[in-house]
């Protein structure tokens, strides 16, 4: 069983090596007038993230139509707004997640006559990716190298919070695992005496019934 859980723990870190060091694109999407896209992210507890958005000219050269406005919300799993922004082009949010789990970011745009259909660019980074290391070195003078190391320092520091993360997760899974178990053996045993009680009323019965019949 040990063995099984540090694999899984090795497997898990190695993908989570892979998330941290692959390159974080934008996304873009499209967002029909009078309807809302939600995009969630699942987010650590004590993470730094932030977000840009904007939207898409159609047409360059030219200034965006009035129809091309979003509202913006950022909530956590638990309902609490990170970020509101009502009727922009653009905007931003930066924040560090108090609560863990997945934080939703709800795009809306207003009903218009005709229909439109938006094209909104979207960057959403956490953790190790919301750091701008090239911000970091152009103000600090950090050398090169040093820059590297700073970047593998909090990327073995997220691995290291992570394992403790699935560790904890893993105990919860066992805890459960073990009041299951104990529930299912009441619920057996329970069973078991039921039917076992209900079998002897039913011979107790039989025998009554003959007795009476003056059959036995």
């Amino acid at each position: 069983m040990a063995t099984q859980i540090q694999r899984r723990i090795i497997f898990l870190v190695l993908i989570s090596v892979f998330l941290l060091w692959a390159p974080v694109e934008s996304i873009r999407f499209d967002l029909e007038s009078g309807h809302t896209k939600c995009i969630s992210e699942d987010i650590k507890s004590n993470s730094m993230t932030v977000g840009k958005y904007q939207i898409v000219n159609p047409n360059d050269g030219h200034p965006l139509p009035d129809s091309h406005k979003v509202t913006v919300r950022v909530t956590s799993a638990y309902g609490n707004s990170y970020h509101y922004s009502d009727h922009v082009t653009e905007g931003h949010f930066a924040f560090q997640a108090v609560e863990a789990g997945d934080y939703m970011a709800c795009f809306f745009a207003a009903d218009s006559k005709p229909s439109t259909s938006i094209t909104i660019d979207f960057d959403w980074k956490s953790g190790v990716a919301a750091k701008d290391w090239t911000n970091v070195a152009k103000k600090g003078s950090v050398e090169l190298m040093e820059l590297e190391l700073k970047k593998m320092f909090d990327t073995v520091q997220s691995i290291h919070d992570e394992m403790y993360y699935l560790r904890g997760r893993e105990d919860e899974m066992q805890q459960l695992n073990r009041s299951t178990n104990a529930k299912m053996f009441w619920f057996g045993f329970l069973s078991i005496l039921v039917c076992l009680s209900v079998a002897g009323l039913q011979l107790w019965h039989l025998k009554s019934f003959f007795e009476k019949k003056k059959l036995i």
